[in-house]
């Protein structure tokens, strides 16, 4: 039997699932980043950068390239993407399904290695991360992911 994981996360919470039979889920691995959930503003202490342009004696408010809530994601998305590698090395799926908002699960993707990519089989945009074992369960079921 082919082993099926599916990884329902979002920038603060993952959660990795192994179908067990063809309709039940059994949670295996539980990730959290509590640095996920804060707000730029939250992470941000101090205020922006400032540069001087010109011969002009005031300066300007720089923008950092990426804001800290970002950054935080895609430490997490790094993170998440190295285990999911360490254990497509190990043999302990085969197949593998992506779950979570848009933002995060562009990340995920780009995360995963040509080898582990290859082994998903289904993508679905959805924040299901913070639900009951059995809410994700009925979720898949109603979209087709489990049978």
């Amino acid at each position: 039997m082919t082993k099926t994981w599916i990884l329902a996360a979002d920038a603060s919470r993952a959660r990795i699932f192994e179908v067990d039979g063809r309709t039940r889920l059994r949670e295996i691995e539980s990730f959290a980043h509590p640095e996920g959930r804060a707000q730029n503003r939250d992470i941000n202490s101090d205020a922006e950068g400032r540069y001087a342009s010109g011969v002009a004696p005031q300066g300007h408010s720089g923008q950092p390239r990426l804001d800290a809530a970002q950054h935080e994601a895609e430490r997490f998305s790094r993170s998440l993407g190295g285990y999911l590698e360490q254990a497509r090395v190990e043999h302990r799926y085969e197949r593998l399904c992506l779950i979570a908002p848009p933002r995060f699960l562009g990340l995920m993707r780009s995360q995963l290695s040509k080898e582990a990519l290859r082994m998903v089989q289904e993508e679905v945009p959805k924040d299901i991360s913070q639900l009951a074992v059995h809410e994700i369960t009925d979720y898949l079921k109603r979209h087709g992911t489990l049978h």
